[in-house]
């Protein structure tokens, strides 16, 4: 008899203390759950036996990793549904793939409560069988294993950097598109192409820069060198990139070759910390920020600082959290720390606004972004969703499960307000505070 579904449903819903949102169909073709909303499905008693063992968020992330489960009607909706019962929910809670504050998620608390409940014991047991003996099933090739040292070390760094970059240029031209920029663009209107919109962006950093004929700039965190071209291109600028990617780079010198730009245009596989070769007119550090963790940030703010003339501005372009009432309490999201951004964090903007101040710039405009990020991931999703056979070929399948996966729920992350994204705008002043900046935005984006 074919009735996996509506037991495992009557489970969730007794352990969660609401309805289950989705419908389930289970590996032996049964389902249950409301007709007409996204369907979950469970391929293979595999995913339960991950679910069983690992409660929650990371449980759910290996079993859709590893293909033991699907979702069918609706990526998007399903992954809104889930949200509520799989990771707390409230009003300053941080989203999917934002980290959180809370020691454990309210699905795993409520599904132990179930299984010490006499009345469900004999249910959950049933499910256990369901599951189908053996130990826990290992992890997704995809995960990182545990990492050693300390984090944002320079080897740690590269390593990280190196998980997350070096899985294909193919994959991320697949998914990026032309323009090869991994980061926020910059809609005009409800009409125009992601590569416009992407052009868009890297102009309006070039313009708050100032950039003008013969400048120095530095681009930190440089990825496929689509800012240093640009801005070399249509500003006449020098600029150098830095990156700890190897194919990232390889890639960027083969762009700058091609467009005629060696003599103006240098890529190097280099930590930030390593340059030396200051002072520069202009730092753009664009989505790299989110990579340094909050014990360097103000390392990092004052070694930017130093490569800066007198005058000089940084454009710092980084993805946001949300506050928490406990800042000492915040962790990274397990998803995120081990599919897509090993030792990456978040900060709330006032804490980057202040870590800038206390190494010495002066900021002058902040500009939030937020729901422009959201419309770009759901390009990169559509891009990856329309090619998924090249991409799951050129990287692999379960890597490419962990992108849809991660870049449609960031999307829902920026349009529910659950993490933001801003460019922070600061100056090295000269001795007695001259800032050489213009009196208005208005005169900077003319």
């Amino acid at each position: 008899m074919a009735d996996a579904a509506p037991r495992l449903v009557e489970l969730a819903e007794h352990a969660l203390s609401s309805s289950f949102p989705l419908r389930l169909r289970a590996w032996d073709g049964s389902e249950a759950g409301p007709s007409g909303a996204p369907v979950l499905v469970l391929r293979r008693r595999r995913g339960l036996r991950r679910l069983l063992w690992r409660p929650g968020e990371l449980g759910l992330v290996r079993a859709w990793v590893a293909g033991d489960i699907d979702i069918e009607g609706g990526l998007y909706a399903a992954l809104d549904l889930l949200s509520g019962l799989v990771w707390e929910r409230g009003e300053n809670a941080p989203g999917f793939g934002s980290g959180s504050s809370s020691a454990a998620a309210s699905g795993p608390r409520a599904v132990l409560k179930a299984l010490r409940d006499p009345a469900t014991y004999r249910f959950a047991r049933d499910v256990l069988a369901l599951a189908g003996p053996g130990l826990p099933p290992a992890p997704p090739p995809e995960e990182v294993r545990v990492r050693s040292g300390l984090a944002h070390t320079k080897r740690r760094d590269k390593a990280a950097i190196a998980h997350h970059y070096d899985v294909g240029n193919d994959f991320y031209e697949l998914v990026l598109g032309p323009s090869m920029v991994y980061s926020c663009a910059l809609w005009a209107g409800p009409d125009g192409t992601l590569e416009d919109a992407q052009g868009a962006k890297l102009d309006l950093v070039c313009r708050k820069l100032g950039l003008r004929q013969g400048m120095r700039l530095l681009d930190v965190g440089c990825g496929w060198g689509s800012m240093v071209l640009y801005a070399a291109e249509h500003y006449g600028v020098r600029a150098t990139g830095v990156t700890l990617s190897t194919e990232q780079a390889a890639y960027a010198r083969k762009r700058v070759a091609d467009a005629g730009l060696t003599d103006r245009v240098e890529i190097r596989v280099q930590d930030y910390r390593d340059v030396r070769d200051g002072p520069y007119d202009a730092v753009s550090s664009i989505g790299m920020a989110e990579h340094v963790g909050s014990r360097q940030y103000l390392e990092y703010a004052r070694t930017l600082h130093d490569l800066l003339r007198p005058g000089g501005r940084l454009l710092n372009h980084q993805i946001a959290r949300r506050p928490v009432a406990d800042e000492e309490a915040y962790h990274v999201d397990e998803f995120i720390d081990r599919y897509v951004f090993p030792d990456g964090e978040l900060a709330p903007l006032g804490a980057t606004v202040s870590r800038l101040e206390d190494a010495g710039f002066e900021v002058r405009d902040v500009e939030a972004l937020r729901e422009h990020y959201g419309r770009t991931l759901r390009a990169w999703v559509r891009n990856l969703e329309q090619r998924w056979a090249e991409a799951a070929a050129v990287t692999s399948e379960g890597r490419a499960r962990v992108w849809r996966l991660y870049m449609a729920a960031s999307a829902l992350s920026f349009e529910r307000n659950r993490i933001g994204v801003n460019q922070v705008l600061a100056v090295r002043t000269a001795d007695g505070g001259a800032s050489g900046m213009p009196r208005t935005r208005a005169e900077w984006l003319s």
